[in-house]
Order: C-alpha cells, then structure tokens, then sequence
C-alpha cells in the first residue's frame, strides 16, 4: 500500500482497492499540497471534530460517495449534513472491507465551530489503530501525552505511528519522543507542526532523535508499507 503525508495532519492510505483519508484539512491548510474539488476518497476516517482536522470531509464525502467513520457524536452531526457515516467509540473496533479500524484514548478536546460563531459538541477526541493487510497505522490524532501509550504498544504490532510534534495544542517534541518510546513503533513520522507560527518545529530534528527508523515527510512525500 502507498501511505502518503498532506501537511498538518492529513493522511493518505491508497491499496489497490481503497482510497482512505486521515482528518481532511485541506482548504485553508497553506502547507498541504492536495485540492480539496478533485481529490478522490471512498473511507474518510476522523480523530476529532476540530475545523482543522474534519476539514473539506463534508465537501470530499459528498462528491465521491464517501464512507465517514468517526466518534460517534462526531459522526451523527456529520449524517445530519447528509453523510454516510459509521459511527464508533474509543475502545471500540470494526472490522472493515477496506481493513480494521479501532479508537484509542486521546487527550484534547472535539467541538466544530460553525458559520454563526456556535460551538458544537462532537465528543471525545481519539487516535486512530488502522491495520490493512497485516500492517497497522496508528495515527494518534491530537493528544498530549499520556502513560496507556504503553499499553497500546504492548498491545498491538505498530508498523508506522503519525505523531503530533506541535506543542501548545498537543505534545511537543519533548513529550513525542516519550509517546514514541513507549509505542515501539517501527516507522515514525512527525505531524500536527508547522501549519500556524504557533506550532513551528523542526521535524528534521525530532525525527532524528528517536530510536525507531522515521521521516519528516514533506506535504506530498510518501513511502510503501
């Protein structure tokens, strides 16, 4: 399969058969090198319903008939806007056409803000555990650091984990490094930095002060898993 990076927190899964996106900010996201009107999905899967993770998901859901698995609040305000959505919950897995999809814990928060300046409500923010073909993806979504890290590592095999390296809203480097160690991934890359002056950070440098094998991915770079 074909895993590639799109800025902030976007990601790309590509098999033969599926075109998976990871939390969607693609519109207003300077660092991501996607066009929200032409790209193709037919799995959209969200952490939390931040405006910069849940993104263009109505807009890209809407025009390739896309499936939208989230937390379950997030998810039933999504099928409000029309939606296909498969609603789910932290501890909870499903297994999939495209693969396995399980949420973990993660510490942050989840509202979408509207149009009208209104705050709405989309339940607890998670991590998402995606294993295709034998590979799991863990992609941790926003979250700061926190000791079942460990247990989730112990637990599953990870092949690759999406770390946010930003600080102020989520983990910074200093605590990223420790979520790493404790996650025994084989492959690491840095996310969530670099989108906004108040998440600047050097992902060259994080990456190379972890044990594991890992990349800072530039928006478009990609690699086989």
């Amino acid at each position: 399969m074909d895993v590639s990076y799109h800025g902030h927190s976007v990601v790309k899964v590509e098999t033969n058969q599926h075109k998976i996106l990871i939390d969607p900010f693609i519109t207003g996201n300077g660092n991501c090198d996607l066009n929200a009107d032409d790209v193709e999905a037919d799995v959209i899967l969200l952490t939390h319903g931040h405006n910069d993770h849940v993104g263009d998901t109505v807009d890209i859901a809407k025009r390739n008939d896309a499936l939208v698995v989230a937390p379950f609040e997030l998810a039933t305000y999504l099928g409000f806007q029309g939606l296909n959505t498969h609603p789910m919950h932290i501890g909870g897995g499903h297994q999939f056409e495209f693969g396995h999809v399980e949420f973990t814990q993660a510490f942050h928060g989840s509202a979408y803000t509207d149009d009208n300046q209104n705050i709405i409500y989309t339940g607890m923010p998670a991590g998402i555990l995606l294993t295709i073909d034998g590979k799991t993806i863990y992609h941790m979504g926003d979250t700061g650091l926190f000791s079942d890290l460990k247990m989730i590592g112990e637990r599953h095999e990870i092949d690759v984990v999406f770390v946010p390296i930003g600080d102020n809203f989520t983990m910074g480097p200093k605590d990223a490094k420790t979520a790493v160690e404790w996650v025994e991934a084989g492959f690491v890359v840095p996310i969530h930095y670099d989108t906004f002056d108040l998440i600047n950070q050097d992902g060259e440098a994080f990456v190379q002060s972890v044990k594991p094998d890992g990349r800072a991915m530039k928006p478009g770079d990609s690699f086989q898993l």
